[in-house]
């Protein structure tokens, strides 16, 4: 049965992933002085770079991850791209108590968002993907 469900539960994975980088790339364009005050505070080196460089990898690669376009290249960088801000700006092991338990939260969930897309980042999007589509061409 759930050979059967392969190809549509990899796009609501895709979708789902997607929904989280999105709107984070496209709010940080909108709100990009407070992000970039906000980074500066989290101790991120070259803030503003770090924050325009966040928005691309956000937009194109939540973009690559719903298309399925590049989809293990999109899933390796977004992967790294989630680790690295996890330790810049849910350190909870930094933060005073009160304020710990929900950075680790915060923290170990970015790490399973990563786990996921080291899935991708080893078997590629299923059939309903642009690389799919390519592979067939």
């Amino acid at each position: 049965m759930l050979n059967a469900l392969k190809d549509p539960l990899d796009l609501l994975g895709r979708i789902l992933i997607a929904a989280l980088f999105l709107p984070a790339g496209v709010g940080k364009i909108s709100g990009f002085a407070g992000t970039v005050g906000y980074a500066a505070s989290a101790g991120m080196p070259l803030p503003q770079v770090s924050v325009a460089l966040a928005i691309v990898i956000e937009i194109a690669g939540g973009l690559a991850i719903l298309l399925g376009w590049q989809t293990r290249w999109a899933a390796v960088i977004l992967g790294f791209f989630t680790v690295v801000a996890s330790f810049f700006f849910h350190n909870f092991w930094g933060v005073p108590a009160e304020a710990a338990g929900m950075q680790q939260l915060l923290f170990w969930k970015n790490i399973a968002v990563a786990g996921g897309l080291l899935g991708y980042a080893a078997h590629g999007a299923a059939a309903w993907s642009v690389d799919a589509r390519k592979s067939h061409i």
